[in-house]
């Protein structure tokens, strides 16, 4: 099973990938799974401005958090327990963009924090320490990027999502104005970014609120755990047990991490 995102405030997405690596792996598919075309504008994938704030997204989910407590006495406990979601809180790297995250994501899949933090800053370094930029990566070989320690599946993933964006076949200026699924079959659309990661990119770095990932088996256990199942359900399961807490799934998603977390064997 995944290991859950830590309490009190998450890590970036990239950081979740790796903490979540088993569950990833579950889920990620190496190759693009669907299609999505976007809008082409601007310097592609720069601008953070379509992104909330995270203290505008941390008084959402303060609303959120009194509304579901005052709705349900499973996540009222939970709530009570672990202490206000930690969704608002401001990103471990602000400096990141939203092609730098999901860059940071797929360097972070399937390794642990440590080496993944080692290769991430060899790759941020082959930019002269600036942010990296589609341009900037698919003006560098492949074996470049495998000399920072890019895995040849890793270096074709983070080319093909630079292909794209340039193209504009994924728009990362102006997300505002996708919903969740649309963002999702874009972001699915590149090699070696599955529906899982997509999903962790809109609750962490857009500050999505409604997200509710199915496809996670720790959002699955601790739903069954929380609210006393007999068995995991599966995600189809899990996403009609989902709907009674739209519009804030992400939250309740957040708490269902914890309550794994403080389930002790036994």
């Amino acid at each position: 099973g995944g290991k859950a995102p830590h309490a009190p405030r998450p890590a970036p997405p990239a950081a979740l990938d790796a903490g979540h690596k088993s569950t990833a792996s579950a889920v990620e598919k190496d190759e693009p799974t669907v299609s999505g075309k976007g809008r082409t504008a601007g310097p592609p994938g720069r601008r953070r401005s379509d992104a909330a704030s995270p203290r505008a997204v941390e008084a959402r989910v303060r609303r959120a958090e009194s509304e579901l407590a005052a709705s349900d006495d499973v996540l009222a406990r939970l709530i009570e327990a672990n202490g206000p979601c930690a969704l608002g809180w401001p990103r471990a790297d602000e400096s990141l963009d939203h092609f730098g995250a999901l860059c940071r994501s797929i360097l972070f899949q399937q390794l642990a924090g440590k080496a993944a933090a080692t290769i991430h800053g060899r790759f941020v370094a082959l930019f002269d320490d600036r942010l990296p930029t589609p341009p900037g990566v698919l003006a560098l070989p492949e074996g470049v990027l495998r000399s920072a320690g890019l895995s040849g599946a890793k270096a074709a993933s983070i080319q093909d999502l630079a292909a794209k964006v340039g193209d504009g076949d994924i728009d990362l200026d102006h997300t505002a104005t996708l919903d969740d699924e649309a963002l999702i079959e874009q972001l699915s659309s590149v090699r070696g970014i599955g529906r899982w990661t997509a999903e962790m990119f809109l609750m962490f770095q857009l500050g999505r609120l409604d997200v509710w990932p199915v496809g996670d088996l720790a959002v699955r256990k601790g739903f069954a755990v929380a609210w006393g199942l007999p068995a995991m359900p599966a995600p189809k399961e899990l996403g009609v047990l989902g709907n009674p807490y739209r519009p804030y799934r992400s939250i309740v998603a957040w708490y269902c991490w914890r309550a794994v977390e403080t389930v002790t064997p036994g």
